[in-house]
């Protein structure tokens, strides 16, 4: 026997993953969305009879009252998401990041459950050679770490509720976004063969978009020892710098070209490292490494030839 979801903002990078694969276990899924950047990424799902799917908006109470009705689960994928997004559209980045989160919480029943994807972006700046834990003090630095983290506290507050602090994601997804940092440094690499590297020994933890789905299902499978927590997500061996990351692209696309620029700035100060220990002792494995991402990247950039997908 199934249970019954709703996913807000399920037809974007990581619900056109986890949607399927709800389904594939047998789970009834409903999906809304707005479809803002016009995609498809869900019409495989369309013959399923137990896929149901609305166009709105996640921020519409009546819209997302009537759909709270008879699920089991809800997750809230509905985001303005990274820091230039939302500092084109503060606003948006508030209402959409926490107050969709926050309605969702408020006209739910206390028996559902809520999984929410944060980021460990809150973390902010870490302290060189200290890993970030669930413990550490949130820091966030960019509006869309802090509408974040306002999110995860929301739930939390309510209680029968998970956060993950996601890891900066990769990989290919029928939605995909090439504005994520693997993804770009290798879109970059496999389109220009050369990249100017600002700030190159900023260092942040990775996560490939099947273990994020990974993550969801494990959480739904052990949900009630899991619960009222937060957890990391990310792959523990995958704390790198961008010049790091560069030199494992390379590897794989020998005539890429990498300078750090002696001048200049990188706009996202983010400089972490974050451990993914907690979520690991539940059971928690992830399964794709950074360089089976690459090389899927590679691929899938043999059929991407332009710059539609990203989300600023």
């Amino acid at each position: 026997m199934g249970y019954r979801f709703l996913i807000t903002g399920g037809a974007g990078y990581i619900g056109s993953i986890l949607v399927p694969e709800l389904l594939r276990r047998g789970h009834v899924v409903t999906v809304l969305d707005n479809f803002m950047y016009d995609q498809s990424s869900l019409l495989e799902c369309c013959g399923n009879e137990n896929f149901f799917i609305h166009r709105g908006d996640a921020r519409d109470e009546g819209i997302v009252k009537p759909l709270l009705k008879k699920v089991d689960y809800i997750i809230p994928l509905a985001a303005l998401v990274g820091a230039p997004l939302c500092g084109q559209d503060k606003t948006g980045a508030i209402t959409t990041n926490r107050d969709a989160v926050n309605l969702l919480s408020r006209f739910s029943s206390k028996q559902q459950r809520i999984i929410v994807p944060t980021t460990n972006s809150g973390y902010g700046i870490g302290q060189k050679g200290v890993f970030c834990t669930e413990e550490t003090p949130i820091n966030p630095i960019t509006l869309y770490g802090k509408t974040k983290m306002e999110a995860e506290k929301i739930v939390l507050d309510r209680g029968n509720s998970i956060s993950f602090r996601l890891a900066t994601v990769f990989g290919m997804s029928p939605r995909m976004r090439i504005d994520l940092l693997v993804n770009d440094f290798t879109y970059r690499a496999v389109k220009d063969r050369f990249i100017v590297i600002f700030e190159g020994h900023f260092k942040r933890n990775y996560i490939h978009i099947r273990d994020v789905a990974n993550a969801f299902v494990h959480a739904i499978e052990n949900f009630d020892r899991m619960k009222n927590n937060v957890y990391n997500v990310g792959l523990s061996d995958a704390n790198l710098s961008k010049l790091e990351l560069c030199e494992k692209i390379k590897d794989q696309v020998p005539d890429f070209v990498y300078i750090e620029a002696s001048v200049g700035e990188d706009p996202d100060k983010r400089d972490y490292i974050v451990s993914n220990e907690k979520i690991e002792k539940t059971g928690y494995k992830p399964v794709y490494s950074i360089e089976m991402g690459i090389k899927e990247l590679i691929k899938g950039y043999r059929i991407i030839s332009n710059s539609k997908y990203g989300n600023a």
